[in-house]
């Protein structure tokens, strides 16, 4: 950031971003380009299409992130999710780059019992350095998963140093969920810390509150203030990132809209 205030927002519907942020006092938005759960190429929702989601965004000062569909996992050795998760990865980031946002968000993914982690490293890097955008990809941590490869602070280690000489690497950012990191067992008040002196910077945070216990390796988001994440240490990692915050809170616009007030108010 350049000491102006962290931008804040939320996850919305890709129908009509602009209108979503306005409803939740947002400043910016992140949403899927089509169903996170399919693998169809991505697309855009919005009236006119890309041309005109970048430029009404663009006219409307909303700040736009892309999360990329849930199935993509370029870490497996399973070909038959691999290579469509490289497709899709590629196509989305595309399609991102043409409505101009400022991230696209991607799961670190798994590899498959019995390989080793080293297996899904390798994949990541065959993945950025085929991978063309300009628009950067931001992988996130996440909550659970012995075979994960973006689980634990160490693992994100040995995934920065194998795909810090791939030929993309220099779009490559990271992503900071913190009910991902209460869950995953690492020490919550050090994390940020410890991420920024391997990725070098945070460039977005997801600020989400955990339902499920620090340790218990599940992904369960809860409204800010109301989870088991002290108030006061989720703020202080918040603050140290210095990154914009996108929440990924349930119970839909109302609940959104007080989250984001809930994190104005306090930083």
């Amino acid at each position: 950031m350049d000491g102006k205030r962290q931008l804040i927002g939320s996850h919305v519907a890709s129908a009509d971003p602009i209108n979503e942020a306005r409803a939740r006092n947002a400043d910016i938005v992140q949403f899927f380009l089509g169903s996170p759960q399919r693998w169809s190429a991505p697309s855009v929702s919005y009236p006119g299409g890309a041309a005109r989601l970048l430029e009404d965004t663009r006219a409307a000062e909303v700040g736009v992130y892309i999360h990329a569909a849930y199935l993509i996992n370029v870490a497996t050795s399973n070909n038959k999710v691999r290579i469509p998760s490289r497709s899709l990865l590629q196509a989305t980031c595309t399609l991102a780059g043409q409505i101009g946002a400022r991230g696209v968000v991607v799961h670190g993914g798994s590899v498959q019992e019995g390989d080793d982690l080293s297996v899904g490293y390798d994949n990541w890097f065959k993945a950025i350095d085929a991978l063309h955008t300009d628009v950067p990809l931001l992988i996130e941590n996440t909550a659970g998963g012995q075979r994960s490869v973006a689980r634990h602070v160490d693992s994100i280690a040995r995934l920065w140093e194998r795909i810090s000489t791939a030929a993309g690497f220099a779009q490559v950012g990271f992503c900071f969920d913190t009910a991902h990191a209460f869950a995953s067992g690492e020490e919550f008040d050090t994390v940020v810390s410890r991420l920024m002196a391997i990725t070098g910077r945070i460039d977005l945070v997801h600020c989400n509150d955990s339902q499920t216990a620090a340790g218990s390796g599940a992904d369960r988001h809860a409204n800010l203030g109301t989870g088991l994440i002290p108030p006061d240490e989720l703020l202080a990692v918040i603050r140290e990132t210095d990154a914009p915050i996108i929440v990924e809170t349930p119970n839909g616009e109302p609940a959104q809209a007080a989250d984001i007030a809930w994190l104005r108010q306090r930083l």
